[in-house]
């Protein structure tokens, strides 16, 4: 039962919040907890409405897909099922960044910049409408719910993008506070930072956790290594997103916090795609996605097959995302979850990788502190940050020509001001960036012994406040 606090933040204060800025979110929250329930042929009845009145809008009022369509002798408001979106080409990030002016919705106004973790190596700047954001975060806050926690529940968030470091204005702050929530910046994992997140950990005594699973998991262990109990604080649940959540960083987390641990997937181009619910279903946001998973010739994949994740948020009108190809691997499952839940799973996630890194001193930090250096740089396309011991790190980039000498030694005096000023960082310029043998790709990869574990991971995934 929530506390009277609890019921006041999320009935009433976050939704006058929500208001204020335009959202739907309380509205489209409560569609989505009827719908859940809902079977599966009528989810999918829901998507095709959904989809062909987007695709309608889409050829009307979106220049790229105008003249996509015609080019393609495509008709929208005859598309019969969801397999006829199969007749549309994949939409990656090189065309979203050739065509970005195009994507835009002729009558959309006040559109959002965003942009990707850059976790992929390919940072990209897209734009997404009231509507969208709405969507999104109605989904996250549905999925917080099946944990028997809620907005205004006492939280904790371990997290490193910009985004939220560093737009903690005076505004926001307050907000955050009346939300009950403390954000702790998870780029550096020093001695002295991680006994800070334990005594704030302690301090706040925090409902749930958010965060990344590798930075959770480190807080864990040294919680742990300090003699630190952690599991008398009453949490009930860690949400992690952003990594692969590793058997063992489940374990330790659970175990150490004393908490259940709850997965999550999505990322700021594609959206909240899946999340984990207490049964242990990874449940498909399907009334705002279609995902498919194609082979490398993109075909569609059938249930256990392992392929790409490719996306159609049925909520982007002013900015379509329309078989988006992730870059993230998953299998589909064609289970029933024993939550009852109609909503698809999915089986597997795999995919890309971030990692931590080592600085001269010794002091641990997560492989983003590296990545948003590059990702907002236009010039660079692709890159891959190695760390070969304490003293040397490379950087491999693909960048055009605007990538000259002063900017490429802005990259290295900020990567010296996180490292340390003895460490040489070389920049080489490479055509193109090469997979690891098993085919997967990593952007952030350490040879220095240290707590973070390379693996499968997506996007980020944005948390409630990162849109709110």
């Amino acid at each position: 039962m929530p506390g009277a606090y609890t019921r006041f933040a999320s009935g009433l204060l976050f939704p006058l919040h929500e208001r204020l800025k335009g959202h739907a979110t309380l509205a489209v929250r409560r569609r989505l907890e009827r719908t859940q329930w809902w079977t599966r042929e009528q989810l999918a009845a829901l998507q095709l409405e959904r989809l062909r009145a987007l695709l309608v809008d889409a050829g009307r009022h979106v220049p790229y897909y105008r003249e996509l369509f015609a080019r393609l002798g495509f008709e929208p408001a005859g598309i019969a099922s969801l397999a006829d979106l199969q007749r549309l080409p994949l939409l990656d990030k090189p065309l979203v960044r050739a065509h970005t002016g195009q994507l835009e919705h002729e009558q959309a106004r006040r559109l959002a910049r965003f942009n990707t973790g850059g976790s992929s190596g390919e940072p990209l700047v897209f734009f997404i409408g009231k509507e969208r954001v709405s969507h999104d975060v109605a989904a996250k806050w549905r999925a917080t719910r099946w944990w028997g926690v809620d907005i205004g529940d006492p939280e904790i968030v371990v997290w490193g993008s910009p985004i939220e470091l560093g737009a903690q204005d005076r505004v926001r702050a307050l907000r955050d506070r009346l939300l009950r929530t403390e954000l702790l910046p998870a780029f550096e994992m020093s001695e002295r930072k991680l006994d800070g997140f334990v005594a704030a950990i302690r301090r706040r005594r925090p409902k749930m956790l958010f965060g990344y699973p590798s930075a959770l998991g480190h807080i864990a262990r040294h919680a742990q290594a300090r003699g630190q109990r952690m599991d008398d604080l009453g949490i009930a649940v860690a949400f992690v997103t952003s990594e692969r959540l590793y058997d063992e960083q489940r374990a330790a987390i659970a175990r150490v916090f004393g908490c259940r641990v709850a997965n999550g997937y999505g990322g700021r181009d594609a959206g909240f795609i899946a999340h984990e619910c207490p049964a242990g279903g990874m449940h498909l946001t399907a009334e705002d996605v279609i995902v498919e998973i194609v082979d490398a010739a993109g075909r569609v994949l059938g249930p256990g097959q392992a392929g790409e994740i490719v996306v159609t948020h049925l909520a982007t009108r002013e900015f379509p995302f329309v078989r988006y190809r992730t870059g993230d691997v998953a299998v589909l499952g064609d289970a029933q979850c024993a939550c009852g839940r109609g909503l698809p799973l999915l089986q597997e996630i795999q995919g890309r990788t971030t990692d931590f890194v080592v600085a001269a001193d010794g002091t641990v930090m997560h492989g983003l502190a590296l990545v948003y250096v590059l990702r907002d740089l236009p010039e660079i396309r692709q890159f891959k940050i190695v760390q070969e011991s304490r003293d040397e790190l490379r950087v491999q980039v693909v960048a055009d020509a605007g990538f000259d000498a002063a900017a490429e030694a802005r990259v290295v005096a900020q990567f010296k001001a996180r490292l340390g000023q003895p460490v040489r960082v070389q920049v080489e310029r490479v055509v193109g960036i090469a997979p690891e043998r098993s085919g997967k790709y990593r952007y952030v990869v350490s040879h220095v012994g240290q707590v973070g574990q390379a693996g499968p991971v997506s996007a980020p995934e944005p948390a409630l406040s990162d849109h709110a």
